[in-house]
C-alpha cells in the first residue's frame, strides 16, 4: 500500500523533501514503517530523536498503518 509521509524540521533536510511516498506491507505497523523509512533513507539511520503522527495523532510503534494513512515526521522542536 503506497502511504503519505510529511516530513518536518531537520528530517526533510536529511531527506531533501517534506513529503514522499513509501510503499508499506498491508497490516503494518509504525515500527515496521521507521524500518522502511531508515532502508529507504540511510542518512537517516543514526537519527531516531523524532516522534510519529498518524492522522494528526500520535502513534506508538505498535499502532496498525492503514491503507490512506497519513504518517507525519516530528523532530524535536524548541526556542524560546
Amino acid at each position: 500500500m503506497q502511504t503519505q509521509v510529511l516530513l518536518f524540521g531537520i528530517v526533510a533536510d536529511l531527506v531533501g523533501e517534506s513529503s514522499i511516498n513509501l510503499e508499506l506491507k498491508m497490516d503494518g505497523t509504525v515500527s515496521d514503517f521507521k524500518k522502511k523509512l531508515t532502508e529507504t533513507y540511510p542518512q537517516l539511520q543514526n537519527y531516531n530523536t523524532y516522534v510519529i503522527a498518524l492522522n494528526e495523532s500520535y502513534a506508538l510503534d505498535d499502532t496498525i498503518v492503514k491503507d490512506n494513512d497519513v504518517i507525519a515526521i516530528i523532530p524535536p522542536v524548541s526556542g524560546g
